[in-house]
């Protein structure tokens, strides 16, 4: 199937290009990106073709923060960290997981965020929304089949409510948590963005419904993972040409939680974080996955992101 895009947006394409001085050619352009691309083998530019099951990357910009909040018991230290989330295209139907931040945290932190705002500041630009980035790239919203939620928390829950065909689907113990949650976690869930009418919700029981294959054909399966919330979950996607690719979200911020150097700076239970992570090692270790962790400003920067990349 062949994507295709306006000017506008290839021109857009072209910008991000430039910005980021790929290979620091001023001067680099589209086509030289999509023969780049196939040199090297790397994961296929979108203005090409394709079929199959595709992976894209994108962030709702970053979080500036501390690192003890990121990393337990660590420094008072300024530390900035990416907001990821991921649309996975099925000939099924598209698929988004969380959404990072909301659009209105754009507009108005503290209106949006509140207090909260004084330990994760948001640097995000209006666009960056999940919406608007998934029309840069010619998506259609109506598509989308599945909001999976890896959690409720304030950076994931942005895509809630976006998609009108959508079944929104989390864990009932983290839907129940985030409507009367511990103090300590209070600000870390904003209402507003996921109390809202209409929506459908799927929910699914722990460890019942472990390894939940969404579609029944092995390409997306969500793994239960406690610890960092009481029902977090992350997700393992099988591409046709990738391979695996894990996706632990909040079980593991960074390399270092999942190299058992730290644990996460919130969490609900630090046994369970622990335990989630040695489950994960053993997902990963049986399906050789690309492992992407949920926070980590260095490893993200390894990764190819949208708008022009993605994996298959």
């Amino acid at each position: 199937m062949t994507i295709k895009y306006k000017k506008s947006d290839l021109e857009q394409f072209a910008k991000i290009i430039e910005n980021k001085k790929i290979e620091k050619k001023d001067n680099y352009s589209i086509k030289e990106a999509i023969q780049e691309s196939k040199k090297n083998n790397s994961p296929n530019i979108i203005s090409g073709t394709s079929s199959g099951i595709k992976l894209y990357m994108f962030q709702t910009g970053t979080l500036k923060t501390k690192l003890k909040y990121i990393k337990m018991n660590q420094s008072n230290e300024d530390f900035e960290i990416p907001v990821p989330w991921f649309l996975i295209k099925h000939p099924k139907g598209d698929v988004v997981i969380d959404g990072g931040n909301a659009k209105e945290v754009s507009v108005d932190m503290h209106a949006h965020w509140g207090s909260v705002v004084a330990a994760y500041e948001p640097v995000m630009a209006k666009h960056e929304n999940c919406i608007d980035q998934l029309s840069n790239i010619g998506q259609n919203i109506n598509n989308v089949r599945y909001l999976l939620q890896s959690h409720l928390h304030l950076d994931h829950s942005g895509g809630i409510g976006r998609f009108p065909n959508a079944t929104y689907v989390v864990q009932k113990k983290e839907h129940e948590y985030a409507y009367n949650p511990d103090w300590f976690a209070k600000a870390a869930y904003i209402r507003q963005d996921f109390d809202k009418p209409n929506l459908k919700w799927h929910f699914l029981e722990d460890k019942k419904t472990d390894f939940y294959d969404l579609y029944g054909d092995g390409s997306i399966k969500i793994i239960f993972t406690p610890g960092h919330s009481p029902g977090h979950q992350s997700f393992l996607i099988n591409l046709p040409n990738t391979g695996s690719v894990l996706l632990t979200i909040d079980a593991a911020y960074t390399m270092d939680h999942w190299n058992d150097k730290a644990l996460p700076g919130l969490v609900c239970s630090s046994v369970d974080s622990a335990s989630s992570v040695a489950k994960l090692k053993k997902v990963a270790a049986e399906n050789k996955a690309i492992i992407v962790t949920g926070h980590d400003p260095d490893a993200w920067k390894t990764f190819k992101k949208a708008p022009m990349f993605y994996y298959d």
